[in-house]
């Protein structure tokens, strides 16, 4: 397959805050007729569990642009939690899309035509709505910007491994003799 044939589907990621308000997001920008927009459709029409997407609205009968898919992590704990979900974390997925199309990391001339995918991780202890909106719209827009510069690069990806780390482990200094 050529490039000009190819639908680019670009993943960006970005995790921002810290304890129980912070943001994980994952997200999936692609052509409403390429693979992106096949997943959309695929995972609107087959929820499961606790896991029903939803489209983000900026506001009741506002879907932002382009149609963002909203698929949490984790299934709503309880009355609390899921309204960390459908409430700050949702607005906060929205305006970040919006953020990225306003700054021009999504063609706004590309915006009837794509759809985007957040996978977005709530923590059921949440309990700072507007740090929880916050933190999603902050790293909604830097997934977003991420996918679309081909972020994190190989070299930084490769420095990296020998000390990964994220918020619930810190790995031990090893060699690859080790392994």
């Amino acid at each position: 397959m050529n490039g000009a044939s190819r639908s680019p589907v670009l993943i960006g990621e970005s995790f921002v805050g810290e304890g129980v308000n912070a943001a994980h997001i994952n997200t999936v920008f692609g052509d409403r007729d390429g693979p992106a927009g096949t997943a959309w459709a695929t995972a609107l029409a087959s929820p499961s569990a606790g896991h029903v997407p939803f489209v983000a609205v900026l506001r009741p009968s506002l879907p932002v642009k382009p149609l963002t898919l909203f698929v949490t992590k984790a299934a709503p704990s309880g009355d609390e939690h899921g309204h960390h979900i459908w409430g700050p974390a949702q607005a906060g997925v929205a305006a970040g899309v919006a953020d990225a199309v306003a700054e021009g990391w999504i063609d706004a001339s590309t915006v009837d035509n794509t759809v985007v995918i957040a996978a977005v991780w709530v923590n059921p202890g949440a309990d700072d709505a507007d740090t929880v909106y916050r933190n999603n719209r902050a790293a909604t827009l830097t997934a977003l910007r991420n996918g679309a510069s081909g972020l994190p690069g190989l070299d930084e990806v490769l420095a990296a491994r020998e000390t990964p780390n994220n918020p619930f482990y810190t790995a031990p200094p090893s060699s690859l003799q080790e392994i």
